[in-house]
């Protein structure tokens, strides 16, 4: 099975390589903007459905490869049904963690496979706690950098995981790719 990775995410990447997948990168740039009245749940499956037909169109399908897998992904956080996104500046990244502090919120990554007779989807929910943070802390976190490119302003596999105080469910979620949950969609693809 030749798999693709329609991202270009590295901690995607970074999170199949180590669990053990071979796989190419083709990124796929799509609208990412949500629709009237569309939930959070709705919305990253499309995103990732739309990246997915996006790299589909791109790859080897055109030269008839029968067993390329197109993997796409999309993660949003959610707090109160909002979809916060991945902030435009410092100050809407310090507006985020002003939002995130002292509460739960959802993490939710979509996960769409497409090729080599497979079709399938999910969406997997992390909730995660992020302790009360004062404002030279998100000061700090913010004058780090760390929250530009990240959704909901953090990465919890960096300098924000000392904001987290529990989650429930798949780190690996949290980090942009529950890898539990690919490889039970990848099980009929790869027994090919």
């Amino acid at each position: 099975m030749r798999l693709i990775l329609a991202s270009a995410s590295p901690r995607r990447a970074e999170l199949l390589a180590s669990a053990g997948y071979t796989f190419e990168v083709m990124a796929a740039t799509v609208d990412e903007i949500p629709s009237p009245g569309e939930s959070a749940a709705d919305y990253t499956l499309r995103v990732a459905r739309d990246k997915a037909r996006a790299v589909t169109f791109q790859t080897a399908f055109a030269s008839n490869d029968k067993d390329a897998v197109v993997l796409a992904a999309d993660t949003e956080v959610v707090i109160d049904g909002r979809i916060l996104g991945k902030p435009l500046d410092a100050p809407h990244a310090a507006g985020m963690l002003r939002l995130l502090s002292g509460r739960v919120h959802e993490v939710l990554t979509a996960i769409v496979l497409v090729g080599a007779g497979t079709s399938a989807s999910d969406v997997v929910r992390t909730s995660v706690s992020v302790r009360p943070l004062t404002r030279d802390e998100i000061d700090w976190y913010v004058d780090s950098g760390e929250p530009m490119g990240k959704a909901g302003a953090y990465a919890i596999q960096g300098l924000g995981a000392r904001f987290i105080d529990r989650i429930d469910g798949s780190w690996a979620n949290v980090v942009g790719l529950p890898i539990h949950r690919v490889a039970e969609l990848l099980k009929p693809a790869s027994s090919r």
